[in-house]
């Protein structure tokens, strides 16, 4: 890790432009991981690697609903329905995000609590995303469409995250709230 939100949020996506979209997401998934380990350390940086969740969590899930999840429904075989619940699924993520970023004191009894919801909902839903909808993109979409569909992914996901799209101010808005 570098030290650099951004740079660590984005995974250096520079690197990856040709990447397949399923293992560009993967990838995330991967460092959300490791995010949820050290928010839950008390010997880490907890509120720092908050901010860099946040970043990701909502880069991320932006960039699959523009770029990807709408290209994969027309394909035949990728699950449509489970499409459409990985979008409610973000919902409910951005939703236990907000509530963590709304918790001022870092590593008290309210922020572990609304930490455990975060990585609940989190990780639920990637979860059923690996197990439905990226098996069916890896079986089912050509190796040059996913490779189309990663660099999407990864501009909009870039644009995001130069965004500040992580602020609670932002996180915010896109809940609604």
């Amino acid at each position: 890790m570098t030290g650099n939100p951004m740079e660590e949020a984005s995974g250096m996506a520079g690197e990856e432009k040709d990447q397949d979209v399923v293992a560009v997401i993967l990838k995330d998934h991967r460092t959300m991981e490791e995010l949820f380990r050290r928010m839950r350390s008390v010997e880490a940086d907890r509120a720092g690697a908050l901010e860099k969740f946040s970043a990701l969590l909502i880069a991320h899930g932006e960039a699959e609903e523009s770029e990807v999840y709408g290209a994969l429904k027309r394909f035949k075989d990728v699950d449509s329905e489970e499409v459409e619940h990985g979008k409610e699924e973000h919902a409910e993520g951005n939703k236990a995000l907000l509530a963590l970023l709304e918790v001022d004191d870092v590593g008290s009894d309210e922020w572990d609590a609304r930490l455990e919801d975060l990585v609940k909902a989190v990780s639920h839903h990637v979860d059923e995303e690996e197990r439905t909808i990226l098996n069916g993109a890896r079986e089912n979409v050509s190796d040059e469409r996913r490779a189309e569909l990663g660099s999407a992914f990864l501009r909009e996901r870039e644009k995001q995250l130069a965004s500040d799209c992580g602020s609670i101010e932002n996180v915010r808005r896109i809940v609604g709230g």
